[in-house]
């Protein structure tokens, strides 16, 4: 989602204009990783398919502290803009039976704490069509609402649907139209020229997440809470 109204000194200033190769923009991306595995993946595939959009707009990841420095690198030098977040749990007494990974997303939702949410895009919200958020489940219940020439955007969320993950023995994942989609991904994955172009001293460093914090208060940025105790979760994007 690219929300209107975002406060220009988001991604205002020279620092923050070389990280994003010289975006200025009101709006942004704004995506979610946890862990040490394999997710930093979709991450780059998503910041290359808004590159292949020609999107105007740069591409945040709100990551949880155990993901490692080698993949925020690898991100950093994909044009992403990393900043660090602040886990949160469910209570203690609500986790007993409830599988490891949905606990992650009390930390997702941290990104959009609800009332904010609310109030900031009142006048804003509207809700997108199917072509913009293609859940892939929709292809073999409701096949009748799917024109795949139209499709922008792929949610890969139906189990074995991950593309680097892919292998073709899950349930469903043998249809060919799923693999027209892994194989659209990988391509865009796999295109050269689609990787983020920078001069050297436009990759983000430690400086640069420092003065990005301290931005605006009022800012998409500031709204996610840093870092503090931390108990590692499984890998997810």
């Amino acid at each position: 989602m690219a929300p209107s109204g975002v406060p220009a000194e988001l991604f205002g200033g020279s620092k923050v204009g070389a990280l994003t190769g010289g975006y200025n923009s009101k709006r942004g991306y704004v995506t979610f990783l946890a862990g040490s595995g394999d997710y930093w993946k979709g991450v780059v595939g998503l910041a290359k398919g808004l590159r292949k959009a020609n999107s105007a707009y740069p591409l945040v990841v709100a990551m949880l502290p155990d993901v490692p420095e080698e993949h925020r690198e690898i991100l950093r030098r994909q044009g992403c803009i990393c900043r660090e977040i602040e886990p949160i749990y469910p209570p203690e007494n609500q986790v007993q039976f409830a599988m490891a990974y949905y606990v992650i997303n009390y930390s997702k939702l941290r990104i959009w704490e609800k009332d904010f949410l609310n109030m900031y895009f009142q006048k804003m919200y509207k809700p997108i069509p199917l072509i913009y958020n293609l859940v892939l489940a929709m292809l073999w219940r409701h096949p009748e609402n799917v024109d795949l020439e139209k499709v922008k955007v792929v949610h890969y969320c139906a189990a074995g649907s991950k593309p680097w993950r892919y292998t073709g023995k899950e349930e469903n994942m043998q249809r060919e139209d799923i693999k027209v989609l892994v194989k659209k991904w990988w391509d865009i994955y796999n295109d050269e020229s689609l990787d983020y172009k920078a001069e050297e001293d436009s990759i983000p460093e430690a400086e640069t997440l420092s003065n990005l914090q301290q931005i605006t208060a009022n800012s998409l940025l500031a709204a996610i809470p840093s870092a503090a105790g931390f108990i590692p979760a499984p890998s997810a994007a």
